[in-house]
């Protein structure tokens, strides 16, 4: 997700340079998802690795 939301980024640079809203629009809306995503799954990472820290795992 953190390298699809990299390569959206760099779309939505090339978008707004071509004036093509509608691109940029849809690229910025699936870059939220994605973003969402990958921080959600960063946070459970998170969290597992401090519950298996606190278990001396």
């Amino acid at each position: 997700h953190e390298t699809t939301a990299r390569t959206a980024r760099a779309a939505i640079v090339t978008a707004e340079n071509a004036t093509d809203a509608p691109t940029a629009d849809l690229l910025t809306e699936r870059l939220q998802v994605h973003e969402k995503t990958a921080w959600m799954l960063r946070s459970l990472l998170a969290r597992d690795e401090s519950t298996a820290t606190a278990q001396g795992a």
